[in-house]
């Protein structure tokens, strides 16, 4: 056991090692007060550390850590009482539950706990989602939710001999894979141990409510796997339960019940435990267990402020895309709306941009649950017809998730507007796993196929433009938005570039400023870190113009051949640097027979965790993009 520091102010050698051998399935006094003091002591850290990041603005996902601490200490004693029996490594296919991960690399000695104080700090190494080999003592990278148990097969595979356990939840286990690798754990009877939170609750809410008929453990029974359910607060059901997963040979499920959050007042039953728990809920939880160090340590927080702001209106994007979808549906009759209209979100409705619409129109909107592959599918097939219209909105990240699903919508010439949000990395807090890098992914299509248009407005009235334009239009139409808030764009008369005169062209960029040394190409929410930047190098006489690029799969030809006469173009994008419009935007050039000097800048590195850090830490901050156009003009 680590000592731990005064500055942690909860005495966490208070935990004690247990072994427990599960050949015997049932618990001594001793053990079992043991256990309970354990889990007590593990929940209390997780509540105090998960609630200063959020109030440090960074977030943190207290419930589903919180949760599943009782069955992580019985699989820790399990690892110490009979470590040749199992892969020692507490495999979770949830990556918000990483506060488990990070006190027990505390707890077994390789991080210390003041580390924990820093959790998902920018460079702290406490990133959001569990990342291999950048985190001491953390064994495997989580990524996007229910997607490690197929891979956790391949471990099992690989250690025939001993037992290997994947924490899971009802959440994850609607993503589809889980259906491919439940049969191949069945198929090659591989021992392999499902521990299932069924807590019932996600970001939308309730599965029983919007699933109805969805069940875990039958699933699982259906698939073929031995399914153990029970109650996850009852402790000696319990580790009973587990003794008999570990001594069953071949893949077992324990489907654990319990309301998210046991015991926390406010918070207990509720989907608000899925992020961290704010500042108030956690200390009045500490002050009843008398954590009066831990209460101050919070009460003492200062929310983190970022170093690059801007002046005048902003806009979240992605609201303003909900918005707009919503007063365009206004024109339409109920019974047209109904017989054209499909729109259905999976659990990220509200984050993502279309919550206004459910809102609004709850007969056309579908709870589609964490099912991105099949739900983007039901919105395609929806949209089949002429006339008819399916739309479909997650985080941009999952777009690599439906890229097989969006050939089949484009070969069957299907119409679907796509709304994909927290595009790019601009206040990604989760980190390299939930980066919307690779969107065009999704013009995969043959020169001749279904019509793909990919969209990224620079500001809201842009947004609202272009959404009122493409909106009736046929093909797959994916418009793209980021997390963070962007202002809105001026000309260089001072007035809005896209305000209420303004007709969204599809293909068609925008001249943001004229320059005759040079120009820069950007989108979305870098464009206007990059209209800093031109705006400075005029003030230092370099006449530096500025293109935005909405349309990021068509090119302009009018625009490239006007900047492609200049000395040099300049590519600036969040997008992977390996994938993104840089990577295609020199061959453009090149076709039509223009050679100025030619770079781009994107994503290429992983995360540092954060907010606002995580575009100077890729250089495509104005400091970065500053530094590459003196670069160009030397």
């Amino acid at each position: 056991m680590p000592v731990t520091t005064l500055r942690f102010p909860i005495n966490l050698d208070t935990y004690k090692p247990l072994k427990l051998d599960p050949t015997n399935s049932t618990l001594t006094n001793e053990q079992r007060e043991t256990l309970k003091a354990n889990i007590q002591v593990c929940r209390d850290t997780i509540v105090f550390f998960t609630a200063i990041a959020a109030a440090k603005g960074l977030g943190g996902h207290t419930g589903g850590a919180y949760d599943t601490v009782p069955e992580v200490m019985i699989l820790d004693a399990f690892f110490r009482g009979v470590p040749d029996k199992f892969v020692p490594i507490f495999f979770d296919e949830a990556g918000h539950r990483v506060a488990t991960q990070y006190l027990m690399a505390t707890l077994l000695g390789d991080l210390d706990a003041e580390n924990l104080l820093h959790y998902r700090e920018p460079y702290s190494k406490l990133l959001a989602h569990p990342e291999r080999d950048r985190t001491p003592g953390v064994k495997f990278s989580g990524g996007r939710l229910g997607h490690l148990w197929a891979y956790v097969n391949g471990v099992a595979i690989a250690n025939p001999n001993r037992v290997v356990f994947c924490l899971g939840s009802d959440g994850s286990q609607q993503e589809g894979n889980n259906a491919e690798a439940a049969r191949l754990a069945v198929a090659k009877n591989l021992n392999i141990k499902l521990i299932i939170d069924d807590n019932n609750s996600t970001c939308s809410g309730y599965p029983s409510d919007y699933l109805t008929g969805f069940s875990v453990g039958k699933t699982l029974s259906g698939h073929g796997l031995t399914v153990l359910p029970g109650e996850g607060e009852d402790l000696d059901d319990l580790y009973c339960r587990l003794c008999e997963a570990v001594t069953t040979v071949g893949p077992v499920a324990v489907v654990n019940k319990r309301k998210m959050c046991p015991g926390i007042a406010g918070v207990e039953g509720t989907h608000l435990g899925h992020d961290a728990l704010s500042r108030d809920l956690a200390i009045a939880y500490l002050e009843t267990g008398g954590h009066t160090q831990a209460v101050n340590y919070l009460k003492g927080i200062v929310p983190l402020k970022a170093s690059y702001t801007f002046a005048g209106s902003s806009s979240k994007t992605r609201h303003i895309f909900d918005a707009t979808v919503v007063s365009l549906l206004s024109h339409l009759t109920p019974s047209e709306r109904q017989e054209k209209v499909m729109c259905i979100d999976s659990d990220l409705g509200e984050s993502c941009g279309i919550n206004k619409i459910s809102q609004a129109y709850p007969e056309i909107f579908y709870r589609g649950g964490i099912m991105e592959r099949g739900n983007f599918s039901a919105a395609a097939g929806f949209g089949m017809e002429k006339g008819k219209q399916g739309i479909f909105s997650t985080y941009s990240a999952f777009l690599e998730m439906c890229i097989s699903e969006i050939t089949m919508a484009r070969l069957n010439k299907s119409n679907v507007l796509c709304q994909f949000s927290h595009s790019g990395i601009d206040e990604i807090a989760d980190n390299s796993c939930h980066f919307g890098l690779n969107n065009m992914f999704a013009d995969n299509g043959l020169e001749d196929g279904y019509e793909t248009r990919l969209y990224y407005p620079a500001d809201g009235g842009q947004m609202k433009a272009c959404v009122e334009t493409i909106f009736h239009q046929p093909g797959l139409r994916f418009i793209f938005s980021s997390r963070s808030p962007v202002p809105d764009i001026f000309n260089a008369d001072g007035k809005p570039l896209f305000g209420e005169s303004y007709t969204f062209i599809p293909g068609k960029d925008d001249i943001v400023r004229e320059g005759t040394s040079g120009y820069i190409v950007s989108f979305g929410e870098v464009l206007y870190r990059a209209l800093d930047v031109v705006k400075k190098l005029k003030q230092e006489g370099i006449d530096v113009g500025l293109i935005n690029k909405p349309t990021l799969n068509m090119v302009d030809e009018e625009i490239i051949t006007h900047i492609g006469s200049t000395p040099f173009v300049l590519v600036v994008e969040s997008l992977n640097r390996r994938t993104g419009l840089g990577s295609r935007f020199g061959s453009w050039l090149l076709e039509r027979g223009l050679s100025p000097k030619y770079a781009y800048m994107g994503t290429h590195q992983e995360g540092c965790s954060g907010i606002w850090e995580q575009l100077p830490h890729q250089g495509i901050d104005a400091i970065g993009i500053m530094n590459k156009v003196k670069e160009l003009l030397t």
